[in-house]
């Protein structure tokens, strides 16, 4: 168990308070371990998460975004691609007013995690080939008004190899939004700096009335995360039948 000891308290740029903690490097533990550590005890969104009782971090990105764009409407059927552990459907669940007799919210993860009143979980790996009509099947067939995806492929150290399979994440992303969105509707999805570059970011353009990138306060500066939010989908060809 990692040891460590109280530095004194002080406020983020927020104004809320932030427990400042200091760690020591354990025999066996590299330096880059403790440096993670401490990065993650003193983080002042990781401590408001405990705090409020929000399943990671992460929660407070989904909660920025909509308190700024307002996008999560109530009755709104959403999907929420890579949802472990629960964050983002938490809010997007209580956002819409979902609940178990009527849910409106579907996520999927190869990962387990508890259940959430109001949301379907399905715990498969988005990337099987019948994963796409899975969630539709849970959505009881009406296409969403949202697609949410926070996905992030596991890193292997390698920054090329991770940034490619991350793109990866977010070009299927994409996709399915394309193939399953009702028109009007919405896509958000987490993409690394350059990731919606030429072909793809002229294919959103094409496919949604606007494009916003987004970097929220709670998405750590040196990471090379960003959001895209594609609002306004122009609907398929066949939806003009």
């Amino acid at each position: 168990m990692a040891k460590g000891k109280s530095g004194g308290e002080g406020r983020d740029s927020q104004g809320h308070r932030v427990e400042r903690v200091r760690v020591k490097t354990a025999r066996g533990r590299r330096a880059s371990s403790t440096r993670w550590l401490q990065r993650q005890l003193n983080d002042p969104y990781v401590q408001r998460a405990k705090k409020e009782g929000f399943r990671s971090r992460s929660t407070f990105k989904l909660i920025e975004m909509d308190d700024k764009y307002q996008f999560l409407k109530p009755g709104m059927r959403v999907v929420d691609l890579g949802c472990a552990p629960g964050g983002w459907c938490d809010i997007a669940a209580g956002r819409v007013q979902s609940n178990s007799d009527n849910p409106l919210v579907v996520g999927i993860d190869y990962l387990g995690m508890d259940p959430i009143a109001g949301v379907h979980v399905l715990q498969k790996d988005f990337l099987d080939d019948d994963a796409p009509q899975a969630l539709m099947d849970a959505l009881g067939g009406h296409p969403p008004d949202i697609v949410l995806s926070d996905m992030a492929a596991p890193t292997t150290g390698h920054k090329q190899t991770d940034h490619l399979r991350t793109v990866h994440l977010f070009e299927v992303a994409a996709l399915f939004a394309k193939e399953n969105l009702r028109p009007g509707g919405i896509f958000l999805s987490k993409v690394f700096k350059g990731g919606t570059e030429h072909d793809m970011l002229a294919e959103l353009k094409r496919d949604y009335q606007s494009i916003a990138h987004i970097k929220p306060p709670a998405s750590r500066k040196e990471s090379p995360e960003m959001y895209v939010f594609a609002k306004g989908f122009r609907g398929r060809k066949e939806d003009e039948k």
